[in-house]
C-alpha cells in the first residue's frame, strides 16, 4: 500500500483517510448472506434492488438483503455492527 493517498471528497473538503487493508475474499458465496448497502446516492436505490434481482436468478443460493445507513455522508456504526453481525459481506452501491 502507497504512503500516500488522494482523496477527493465532493463535500468540498478532504477528510483525514488512514489506509487498511481489504478484508479477505471469502472462497464462495454460496449458502452466503450479503448486504447489498444503499448508500442512499441518486439512483442507488433502483441499482441495489437490481443487483439483488441479479444474484437471486443468477446466485439463488445467496441471500441478499438491502440496508441502509441513516443518514448519507455520515458514518453509521449500528449499521457497521449489524453488516458484522447478521452477515458474510457487503457491498456498497453508490449509484449511477
Amino acid at each position: 500500500m502507497s504512503d500516500k493517498i488522494i482523496v477527493h471528497d465532493p463535500r468540498g473538503f478532504p477528510p483525514l483517510v488512514t489506509g487498511k487493508r481489504l478484508a479477505p475474499r471469502l472462497e464462495s458465496l454460496d449458502g452466503k448472506i450479503i448486504h447489498l448497502v444503499d448508500c442512499l446516492f441518486d439512483n442507488s436505490e433502483v441499482f441495489m434492488d437490481q443487483m439483488q434481482q441479479w444474484f437471486a436468478e443468477n446466485m439463488p443460493g445467496v441471500t441478499t438483503r438491502i440496508i441502509k445507513p441513516r443518514e448519507s455522508w455520515k458514518d453509521d456504526p449500528e449499521m457497521r455492527k449489524r453488516i458484522e453481525v447478521e452477515a458474510d459481506g457487503a457491498i456498497l452501491g453508490v449509484g449511477l
